[in-house]
């Protein structure tokens, strides 16, 4: 097993672009399968992962 260590002292950065990611945009994803959202650098723009929710009725 891997551990974990919580880091609070530096910022992730963009795979894209490099640039220290400090704050993360998003934006609410059009669906029949509920709410999802996209989640981008604001440097770049670059996609950095997309929520993946089930509904209530996928269990």
């Amino acid at each position: 097993m891997i551990p974990t260590q919580e880091k609070n002292d530096l910022y992730p950065l963009c795979p894209q672009c490099k640039a220290e990611i400090k704050v993360v945009w998003y934006r609410q994803l059009e669906s029949f399968l509920g709410k999802r959202y996209i989640y981008f650098c604001p440097h770049c723009r670059s996609v950095l992962g997309v929520s993946h929710r089930k509904g209530f009725w996928m269990g």
